[in-house]
């Protein structure tokens, strides 16, 4: 078995930051099985499969392919980042015609279409509601310990809990922040939470850019302790994206990318 592999990082324009994700093009139709296995192999975040949705389709010409995202523990409903590295790989290395492409998911259809400084995702919008601090108090202390909270959202649609620390941190605190996530799983094993997310009202731009806000997300539960990217990421690597609320209930992420290996997986 001979498939083409690529790692492209995500939500930046420069090799080296944002948020790497492989994605492995698939010409025939993939032993289940494998696709965990690849995961595992390439322990990134996510791993992406794009695959044919017709024997007569190729990879430069369609517009329609299936998605699929595997971190290295299990296979993921969504990813964003993972998305938007098979985009590039499509429009920058395989050089697809189209302006726009389609990908068929396991959260429906999303959207990627070519910008003049990257590429924008169409994206599903989950909202979020209030949530009971002291249901998951023993969750949000154990990350960060007696770090001052000012709000906390569930997603029931992700999984994912949003936890806002208090607007007396700044995005320094967040930067140093350390975050304990190896018994996260083993604290909340009722399947309600698969992903946490630490955020921060952003500042004003002074001598550097603006943001609206600073994130940082983790997700021990699937396997990837911390996500490199996710707004304004303040992890080690950084990363940037844009996000549009629209009138139709979705959203666009706008990002760069940058692939930076290009190669053949063998087995």
């Amino acid at each position: 078995m001979k498939l083409p592999i690529f790692i492209a990082d995500a939500f930046t324009a420069k090799a080296f930051y944002g948020n790497p994700a492989a994605v492995c093009l698939l010409e025939n139709k993939l032993d289940e099985d494998l696709h965990q296995k690849i995961a595992r192999e390439m322990n990134l975040s996510e791993t992406a499969f794009i695959r044919k949705l017709h024997p007569t389709d190729n990879f430069t010409q369609s517009s329609c392919f299936g998605l699929r995202w595997f971190t290295p523990a299990s296979e993921v409903p969504l990813c964003g980042h993972a998305t938007l590295a098979s985009a590039a790989v499509l429009f920058h290395k395989i050089k697809n015609v189209n302006s726009t492409l389609t990908f068929v998911t396991l959260s429906g259809e999303l959207k990627a279409r070519k910008a003049e400084d990257g590429i924008i995702l169409d994206l599903p919008l989950y909202p979020a509601q209030p949530q009971d601090f002291h249901e998951v108090r023993d969750l949000i202390k154990a990350a960060i310990g007696d770090t001052l909270v000012q709000d906390v959202r569930y997603s029931p649609d992700t999984r994912k809990l949003l936890v806002r620390l208090s607007d007396t941190y700044d995005r320094s605190f967040l930067e140093k922040l350390k975050v304990n996530t190896q018994n996260l799983p083993q604290i909340e094993n009722t399947g309600k939470v698969k992903g946490l997310i630490l955020t921060l009202k952003g500042q004003p731009g002074g001598q550097t850019q603006a943001f609206d806000f600073y994130s940082r997300y983790f997700a021990p539960w699937v396997g990837v302790a911390e996500d490199p990217v996710t707004a304004f990421q303040c992890s080690c690597r950084g990363g940037e994206l844009e996000i549009s609320l629209r009138s139709d209930g979705r959203i666009d992420i706008r990002g760069g990318a940058a692939v930076v290996l290009e190669g053949t997986l063998t087995a």
